[in-house]
């Protein structure tokens, strides 16, 4: 099917879906979601009939054998990421997967293999990255404007209360680094248009094997460093926000995960300081155009499956420094 809009179906009725991806469609005349599907076929009527979506099924294969289905949406836990979404693949899905893209490198290289193999599209949904609030990040560095960069940080920490989150169990991929940290990761990677080398990392661990709370020092080629720290619970409650600190300024922005809420980008130089505000809608909504974009004319997205392996491997590489992992 190629004519009409883009039809969506859903693998999990996970809280992050309406915001993610049922409003953003709403506002979109190029994609509609028509399908959820859940374990438990009452939990699935119940979102449906919620969300105004025409079909609920009650196992996620029988979704996938829906030959109106054309691309999905995989918001189920992290270590389930990689199954479904390579069955969604060999089903002739495209797919939109929730960071973090898998639970292992290898998971990735598998699901990678599936899309190329299949022919069909794979995207991470990294939303931040394409809301406009990123792209003047990045034209004010390569502007030059706070000089030859020198040193970069992530910090993305949030109270996570609630006992029974999912994030909480090590047998689900969950974590600090795993949730709140793929995005720092991921930031200093587009920033900086490099993969990095890590330095250093250290964690603080539940007696379930799940890192609460992470920081890790890295270089990139450049020659600049960087740190992020990522927290699921830690004394600083919550913080989301990005410096890059260049030889001749240096640039802070509050909330560069989801600036539609509430952002704030300054830049102070020896010329003086000011603050900006970039417009926008909904990061959400920037991520499924060029979801559509990309199924539907074959348009490259900046987070696709190449990006996806190699924000596993930083992510990798950061556990083996932190001398546990949550594998």
């Amino acid at each position: 099917m190629s004519d009409g809009p883009l039809r969506i179906g859903i693998l999990g009725a996970a809280r992050i879906a309406p915001m993610a991806l049922i409003q953003p469609a709403r506002r979109n005349l190029e994609a509609a979601v028509v399908g959820i599907a859940a374990r438990d076929p009452a939990r699935a009527a119940a979102f449906a009939t919620r969300y105004g979506i025409e079909r609920a099924y009650g196992d996620y294969d029988h979704l996938l054998r829906d030959s109106a289905i054309e691309a999905v949406y995989n918001p189920l836990p992290n270590s389930l990421h990689a199954p479904w979404t390579i069955r969604a693949l060999e089903a002739g899905k495209h797919v939109l997967c929730e960071k973090p893209f898998s639970a292992t490198v290898a998971e990735a290289e598998a699901m990678t293999d599936a899309a190329t193999r299949e022919g069909r599209v794979l995207m991470e949904a990294f939303h931040y990255r394409y809301h406009p609030l990123f792209g003047r990040l990045r034209a004010i560095i390569t502007s030059g404007e706070i000089g030859t960069v020198r040193h970069l940080e992530a910090t993305f920490c949030i109270p996570l209360l609630r006992p029974s989150d999912i994030r909480w169990r090590a047998d689900l991929a969950g974590g600090a680094l795993m949730d709140t940290g793929c995005y720092a990761v991921h930031l200093l990677r587009h920033l900086s248009q490099a993969e990095p080398e890590i330095r250093s990392a250290q964690a603080a661990w539940t007696r379930g094997g799940v890192d609460r709370w992470l920081r890790a020092e890295m270089s990139f080629p450049s020659g600049a460093s960087a740190r992020l720290t990522c927290a699921l619970l830690s004394a600083r409650l919550l913080s989301i926000r990005a410096r890059v600190i260049g030889s001749e300024g240096r640039i802070d922005v509050l909330n560069f995960v989801a600036p539609q809420f509430f952002h704030r980008l300054r830049v102070k130089t020896p010329s003086g300081s000011r603050s900006e505000r970039v417009a926008g809608s909904p990061s959400y909504d920037y991520q499924l155009r060029a979801f559509v974009a990309a199924v539907r004319s074959g348009a490259a997205v900046p987070t696709g499956p190449a990006d996806a392996i190699a924000n596993m491997r930083a992510i990798a590489a950061i556990y083996r420094a932190a001398e546990r992992s949550t594998r």
